[in-house]
């Protein structure tokens, strides 16, 4: 083995002890979430039944909350030293032949660490992609293996071992559920991103050939907008998974090619544009932080039994104390004059705010800049000042907003001298945060009664909670950032009366199609082994299956419409097998009108037309003349009787709304869902390419686009995302909601039908315009 070889082995097994080491030390913390949540389970009230089932639940995970935690991380030791080796619970695809002799437990064990496993790559698809690759770079491999500690199915494997070894019970996983995926997707995927960070602090492929801009989100829950790490980016702190498509199973790694929205390619070349000049006139404040030497030698255990891993995170360093006390007196003296204005000066406007507010940042930066010790320091004087001063001249912001805004401009400087990749990447929380309040105000329209007193409120929380809180950092920005996320998802549900409506509409059409799409699923396991003539399982699949989460929907799934609807699939099926005797024909005779009127009555609950109906009655008369002439095989009463049994606890089969993936291939029309209020767009736009169902996912909510469809090109603003971004609500000012399934958005999108307001976001604009000032004169860095 030559040196070469040596040094890239020894880096990927350094690799992977980050990756171990990562998922050893968030166990405690994640035993810590799971008892809280058990605990609060508890507290909640709820029938006997339930009652009781968590009080068990609450006393098992009480007696092996600390047996599971051991006998997990002793697997984690294990499979980082000696390989995770084969599962215990194979793969049941693997071995199709001997299903007759797999135990219930097993498949139940099967499906839940699949569940798991999808979860996680869910939130980790993209980090496990670059990592992935850099290992088969590093190991000379075609692909890692299946037993691999690397990949999710094997932790998921590892973490179910452990759980039924500790004596819990599967019921137990199934109320914690939410809480498991949750955590170890987020853990699994900060170990991914920091053996990602370790290798290439390295120099091991510091841009993966497949994906130059990757997309992150920053450690906080909820779907946040992340942004690209190019080559002149620091180091990031623990990631979570990115916003690109969710990829699952085999298809989670395959290579998809350059995915840059054109936001994220504009954003890349402004950040690449401005360390260019930084590098020219402040290195101190370009450089990238240093990197290791040499791989750091094993030192000292740690607790966990694996050498201490090297740390990552932001690179930080600490402001003079001139420049912090300041800065300080700044802000203060900015809220003290912003309250004023707020209570004393009721006749001055927000125009006239706002001009007095820039004046006095004005004479601000001079102090502040004859407080900073270092080139470094004035500099970045300079260009926070900049960026404001382009924020605050954007006039599709409201002058009220913009009041608030320029408010935040002292608690961004804090930020910035502290943490240099504020200047290098876009997705810093404080940037982050402009851009999201930004992106919900730069629609069309410039009057605060348009966007809303509830939207105002919390622009004007948002920035007292940073102001209240000036040592923290970025943490407050990344904490404010979640918050104002989940406002927004609430604000539009329930609060925005242009919005709501059209939400309330959407989310009923998207518990149709789910509840269809897996009426569908158990529909095709059910059947899979009965045979069934061709036209009669299109129609239960096709048809039938709408019209059972249409009852269901309406009128619950135990009402009795319900029932009657799952007792027609049941004598469908019977009386579409081979009838020989002449009793079974005359029984068929007898049930037919009955049926086909119960046929006809739920197809237009669902909708359906005459003429439509009338093509599936005739089909079905089709496969019920084969049942009489005996060309189909004959159904066993028992199995009939097992069927009924089984279409009678449909929905408790069913996987929960938050669980699994939905095949979109099995995505419906939705055009006959329309109504008054609610258009779907069914039909418009070009083929799209991956990168525009990319684009399409990372849409945000509150961001406004301009729509050119049926003849009206107007405004809308983007209010409302389905569970698993497969639908997408957009509302006019108007009211009107106009639905999107993803595919059909991203065609919009390619075909120039879907114009987003804003061709880049407000901080990568403001730092456009900085660089063009610095052009001018680049010598004000530095005055």
């Amino acid at each position: 083995m030559t040196a070469a070889d040596a040094r890239s082995q020894a880096l990927a097994s350094q690799a992977r002890r980050v990756h171990t080491e990562v998922l050893l030390r968030g166990l405690p913390a994640m035993v810590a979430v799971l008892t809280t949540a058990v605990q609060d389970l508890l507290a909640q009230p709820a029938e006997h039944s339930l009652q009781m089932a968590r009080r068990d639940a609450y006393e098992a995970w009480q007696r092996a909350a600390t047996p599971w935690h051991a006998r997990l991380g002793k697997s984690l030791r294990h499979a980082y030293h000696h390989g995770a080796g084969d599962s215990r619970s194979a793969s049941l695809s693997s071995r199709p032949q001997n299903l007759s002799l797999v135990s219930d437990d097993t498949i139940e064990r099967e499906i839940i660490a699949s569940r798991l496993a999808l979860a996680m790559m869910d939130k980790a698809s993209w980090e496990f992609s670059d990592l992935r690759n850099r290992m088969q770079s590093l190991e000379r491999i075609e692909d890692l293996a299946q037993q691999d500690l690397l990949r999710a199915q094997v932790l998921a494997r590892l973490v179910l071992d452990a759980w039924f070894e500790a004596g819990l019970s599967s019921s137990v996983w199934q109320m914690l559920q939410r809480w498991l995926h949750h955590e170890f997707s987020q853990l699994l995927n900060e170990a991914y991103h920091e053996a990602n960070h370790w290798l290439i602090q390295q120099g091991v492929m510091p841009e993966v050939d497949l994906r130059p801009f990757i997309r992150r989100n920053a450690p906080a829950g909820g779907m946040t907008q992340a942004a690209p790490l190019g080559p002149a980016q620091g180091p990031a702190g623990p990631a979570h998974g990115g916003i690109a498509p969710a990829a699952t199973g085999a298809h989670a790694a395959q290579p998809a090619g350059p995915v840059g929205t054109p936001s994220s390619q504009s954003a890349q070349q402004v950040m690449a544009q401005l360390q260019r000049v930084l590098a020219r006139h402040v290195p101190e404040l370009a450089q990238a932080p240093a990197r290791p030497a040499g791989m750091p030698s094993p030192g000292p255990a740690t607790r966990s039994g694996l050498p201490a891993a090297p740390s990552g995170g932001p690179v930080t360093r600490a402001g003079s104390p001139r420049l912090s006390a300041a800065i300080n007196h700044a802000q203060e003296a900015v809220q003290r004059r912003a309250d004023q204005v707020a209570t004393a000066d009721q006749q001055l406007t927000a125009p006239q705010a706002l001009d007095e507010i820039r004046h006095r940042n004005q004479a601000l930066k001079q102090v502040l800049k004859s407080a900073a010790d270092t080139p470094a320091e004035r500099a970045t004087i300079e260009l926070v000042a900049l960026l404001f001063q382009a924020i605050l001249q954007e006039e599709r912001i409201p002058p009220a907003i913009r009041v608030w805004f320029a408010r935040l401009q002292m608690p961004v400087l804090r930020v910035a001298v502290g943490e240099p990749d504020f200047f290098a990447t876009d997705d810093h929380p404080a940037r982050r945060l402009i851009d999201r309040m930004g992106s919900c105000v730069m629609g069309f329209s410039t009057s605060t009664a348009e966007i809303g007193d509830a939207l105002e409120r919390e622009i004007k929380r948002v920035v007292q909670v940073v102001e209240a809180y000036p040592d923290t950092g970025r943490r407050v920005f990344q904490t404010v950032l979640t918050e104002f996320e989940k406002f927004l998802d609430h604000y539009f549900e329930q609060e925005n009366e242009v919005s709501k409506k059209g939400v309330s509409l959407a989310q009923q059409v998207e518990q149709r199609e789910t509840l269809a799409i897996q009426y569908t699923i158990e529909l095709r396991k059910m059947l899979s082994e009965v045979p069934v003539q061709d036209g009669v399982r299109d129609f239960l699949f096709q048809v039938w299956a709408d019209v059972l989460a249409v009852t269901g929907v309406r009128y619950g799934p135990q009402a009795e419409q319900t029932k009657a609807m799952k007792r027609a699939a049941a004598d469908l099926i019977w009386s579409a097998s081979a009838k020989v005797s002449r009793e079974d024909r005359a029984e068929v005779i007898r049930r037919l009108p009955p049926l086909l009127k119960t046929l006809r009555d739920g197809m237009g609950h669902a909708g359906m037309s005459h003429e439509r109906q009338d093509e599936h009655i005739r089909s079905l008369n089709n496969a019920l003349a084969a049942a009489f002439t005996a060309k189909t095989a004959a159904i066993p009463r028992e199995r009939l009787d097992d069927l009924m049994s089984q279409l009678e606890t449909l929905e408790a089969m069913l996987p929960s709304p938050e669980e699994g993936e939905i095949n979109e291939t099995l995505v419906r029309d939705l055009s006959t869902h329309e109504c008054e209020g609610l258009e779907v767009v069914a039909e418009g736009g070009t083929t799209p390419s991956p990168a525009m169902v990319a684009w399409a996912r990372e849409l945000q909510v509150g961001s406004w686009y301009m729509l050119d469809y049926r003849g009206r090109v107007e405004p809308v603003q983007l209010v409302w995302r389905g569970l698993r971004h497969h639908l997408i609500l957009f509302v006019s000012p108007h009211g009107r909601g106009v639905l999107f399934q993803l595919s059909r958005l991203a065609a919009f999108l390619q075909a120039g039908l879907m114009l987003p307001a804003q061709d880049e976001s407000l901080t990568v604009k403001a730092t456009r315009n900085a660089l063009a000032k610095l052009e001018v004169d680049p010598s004000r860095l530095l005055a």
